[in-house]
């Protein structure tokens, strides 16, 4: 039964489909754009899945501010994401909506994917795969958990969801050199 719950809900990565630095990926931006992870080196990236629909979802504001304060040095890309509780029932176009009139966000979105399960997206592959993400082992929990990239491309630090943007500990990761 162990065998048959993990084939069902673990991430089934091919090896080729997931690249070996972060800097290499190229995702769908809600709005049709392509988010190109390489021209961001030299910033951290802020990885973060999101939805409109959670109680976690006020934590928009928070992302913003946090961008609009360190945009210089980091950047925070929102990935809709429709895995708990179908939170994220939306299309792109309507995230979209959401996101600008609501919290008045100017940080990139992504398409919306997956980052659980079978159909788990290559980027949360990286991120939760230490034999990719060189780090360690994770699983996304709930809406709006956080994953931080550093300078070089290194994944540095994983903040649960109810881990707020504004929080001390997440201050310090964005601001640490």
């Amino acid at each position: 039964m162990l065998f048959f719950f993990n084939f069902l809900f673990a991430p089934h990565a091919n090896s080729k489909d997931v690249p070996a630095s972060i800097y290499d990926f190229k995702v769908a931006g809600v709005d049709g754009s392509t988010i190109d992870f390489s021209k961001y080196k030299g910033k951290k990236i802020l990885i973060v899945n999101t939805a409109s629909k959670c109680g976690y979802t006020p934590q928009y504001a928070a992302l913003e501010k946090l961008y609009e304060k360190y945009k210089d040095k980091m950047v925070i890309i929102g990935f809709p994401a429709n895995n708990f509780l179908f939170q994220e029932p939306g299309s792109n176009e309507q995230i979209a909506t959401f996101c600008q009139k609501n919290y008045g966000v100017t940080f990139p979105i992504a398409a919306k994917i997956s980052v659980k399960g079978r159909n788990m997206a290559p980027l949360y592959q990286w991120l939760t795969i230490k034999k990719y993400n060189n780090f360690q082992e994770s699983s996304v929990k709930w809406n709006f958990q956080k994953y931080l990239i550093n300078e070089k491309g290194q994944l540095v630090a994983v903040f649960p969801p109810a881990t707020t943007p504004d929080d001390a500990e997440v201050i310090k990761a964005v601001e640490q050199q």
